[in-house]
């Protein structure tokens, strides 16, 4: 695949500090699959007058999904768990990758799982069986 998917992670709510430990978790969770890297995306210095810490930063993930025919499938399972362990809180993840956005917010599991299905079909590599 050598695919490079992007995630934008956000919560209802949520200071710099909350956003920042999320993706952490996030990020540490993704390491564990087999992908080649999962960074942290930097847009540079906040503008004038920003606090220190830009929270849209915070919640954006580089996914190299490297080699694997199976890795997108993971981090698409990785994130719906993401999604599930909100609680109360409303919880916002975009998808992109190849072009293609996925945006999960406040679908039913069943409706995730749906979409979450079909995103990974629509990038599934030729020959797949599927």
């Amino acid at each position: 695949m050598g695919a490079q998917l992007n995630l934008y992670l956000s919560e209802e709510d949520s200071d710099s500090e909350r956003l920042d430990k999320l993706t952490r978790f996030l990020r540490g969770q993704l390491l564990e699959l087999d992908v080649e890297d999962v960074t942290p995306v930097r847009t540079g210095p906040p503008p004038p007058g920003a606090r220190a810490v830009d929270v849209a930063m915070i919640g954006e993930l580089a996914v190299s999904l490297g080699q694997s025919a199976t890795a997108l499938q993971a981090v698409l399972g990785t994130v719906f768990q993401w999604m599930g362990r909100r609680g109360d809180a409303k919880r916002m993840v975009r998808i992109e990758l190849d072009g293609d956005v996925l945006e999960l917010s406040q679908a039913s599991s069943d409706e995730q799982v749906r979409l979450l299905k079909l995103f990974a079909d629509r990038h599934a590599p030729a020959g797949d069986g599927r």
